[in-house]
């Protein structure tokens, strides 16, 4: 009976392993932990289970020290396979494709992501118990094979998803707590590029890790990869962007590809915190601005009115970058920019869209671009006016969005292109006086404040088209005063001519 536990007996299980045993046998029941989450019958519900509660008495019944064995040895030790078995356990806890996770089936899996994540944190508090003086120093080396699995878990599932429940978020969320405690950062975005020059971060490494299911015939086998992915980038910043571009960019430009307009909308995002965050040298290089340029202009052609938005957000933080070379030298015309190509494309949707959301979102664009081309907005003038004409005629709810931003659009084109002005003075001027009347007119459900701002914005273009007409305007408006009986009417109509009597047109 006393040979039960010589050397030349077989290994036990892992489950059976007594506290105190070498670093050999606890490389070997780490080992076959992994073998029981990866093999073939791990396909088996009950393997799996059972290899999770071999894990956590492993855990339990080991000393803090001696999970790092090795760490300094070519292949790992321990840690290098610990790192291997938290690999694992973060893929036993993904979610399944979203056709195959429906119903029960996400129910199953924050289950399964509660149980990982009370393992996750078993193993945490092992490793801070070793950061003690004396008890071993290479914890850092050993947290690092670690650190990039149990992030992932983390991240996704602490947030809101089909796949998440109360329970397996609040583990999660324990989970990342509990790894930045012990990696001694005080933010993610610092556990990601590193606390100070000195330390590494963990960014390249997360990468790597997503990297395979980031591809194009993969991408979609996890639903949470993308939220992952999109969500760490966006927590990286300048300075320290640029050196992953290689790695980031490609995925990023694959998400926002796809035909569902929720995986567009997210991949602009990327692209856009790419944009903001990545030197205009590096962007430049190999052509990348002129990539990113023609993925978000294709986009322009679908009609869903947040993926506009957030495309037209990301061009006009890319137009800087790609008019960086341009140089205008006087004598001949000023070449046309991806401005105006984008601005001429805008405009051919606005003139004939009915879609209210629509119309909101182009609105709310245009002030920007013609702030952006100034002057040279004098290109599109003909087609802006039509576009401005004809919103202004439209009633478009209650907040009046639409109105709001194309009378905001008015007051920029009239400032930036002043001597075109006034020949357009009686076309203008009806559709502000038009705007002015329904307005003071309106019985709907328009709030107070909302009538007020477009009274005011109406007024304010009446004073600049006073200004660009050589005080033409006075003059047209001298007689409502007398025969309007609308209050409201008649106070915008004094405003323009007191302020023309107290500021008279002086020439320009």
């Amino acid at each position: 009976m006393e040979r039960d536990g010589s050397p030349e007996s077989p290994p036990r299980e892992a489950s059976s392993l007594p506290g105190e045993c070498p670093s050999s046998d606890l490389g070997q029941a780490l080992s076959q932990v992994l073998h029981h989450l990866t093999g073939q019958e791990s396909r088996r519900g009950k393997a799996r289970n059972a290899a999770l509660q071999d894990l956590g008495a492993l855990l339990e019944a080991t000393e803090c020290d001696r999970l790092f064995d090795g760490s300094d040895a070519p292949l790992g030790g321990v840690p290098g396979v610990l790192g291997k078995v938290a690999a694992a356990l973060e893929k036993f806890a993904a979610p399944p494709k979203e056709e195959e996770g429906r119903g029960d089936g996400y129910a199953a899996v924050a289950e399964r992501a509660t149980a990982v994540g009370l393992l996750f944190m078993k193993l945490l508090r092992k490793v801070e118990s070793a950061k003690e003086p004396q008890v071993c120093p290479a914890w850092k080396r050993g947290l690092r094979p670690l650190a990039a699995p149990i992030y992932v878990f983390a991240i996704t599932h602490s947030v809101q998803q089909p796949w998440t429940r109360p329970r397996s978020r609040d583990v999660a969320r324990e989970v990342l707590a509990l790894l930045l405690h012990v990696a001694e950062c005080g933010s993610v975005a610092g556990f990601l590029h590193g606390e100070n020059e000195e330390e590494k971060g963990r960014f390249a490494e997360i990468m790597g890790l997503l990297q395979p299911d980031l591809n194009k015939e993969s991408w979609k086998n996890n639903p949470a990869t993308k939220h992952v992915f999109s969500w760490t980038l966006q927590q990286v910043t300048r300075p320290w962007l640029n050196q992953h571009l290689e790695r980031i960019l490609p995925p990023s430009l694959l998400i926002s590809d796809d035909y569902q307009t929720e995986n567009k909308v997210l991949g602009v995002h990327c692209l856009h915190h790419i944009v903001l965050n990545v030197p205009a040298a590096d962007l430049l290089q190999y052509n990348r601005a002129q990539v990113l340029y023609h993925a978000l202009f294709n986009h322009l052609y679908t009609p869903e009115h947040h993926l506009i938005q957030v495309v037209l957000l990301c061009l006009l933080d890319l137009f800087p970058v790609l008019e960086k070379g341009l140089h205008w030298k006087g004598g001949a015309a000023r070449p046309t920019t991806h401005c105006d190509e984008v601005l001429q494309l805008i405009l051919t949707h606005m003139e004939p869209e009915h879609r209210i959301l629509l119309r909101r979102t182009y609105a709310r664009s245009l002030p920007a671009f013609v702030e952006r081309l100034g002057i040279l907005t004098v290109r599109h003038l003909k087609r802006l006016e039509r576009v401005i004409l004809g919103y202004l005629e439209v009633y478009d709810g209650p907040e009046e969005e639409a109105r709001l931003k194309i009378l905001e659009t008015l007051k920029l084109l009239m400032q930036y292109t002043w001597p075109r002005v006034s020949c357009r003075l009686v076309v203008l001027l009806k559709a502000l006086l038009k705007l002015i009347c329904d307005v003071a007119r309106d019985s709907s459900l328009t709030p107070e404040p909302v009538k007020s701002a477009l009274l005011e914005e109406a007024t304010d273009c009446l004073l600049l088209l006073d200004c660009c007409s050589q005080g033409q305007v006075k003059g047209l408006l001298a007689k409502i005063p007398q025969s309007c009986e609308d209050s409201k009417v008649v106070e915008c109509v004094r405003k323009v001519q007191q302020a023309s009597e107290s500021a008279p047109y002086s020439g320009t």
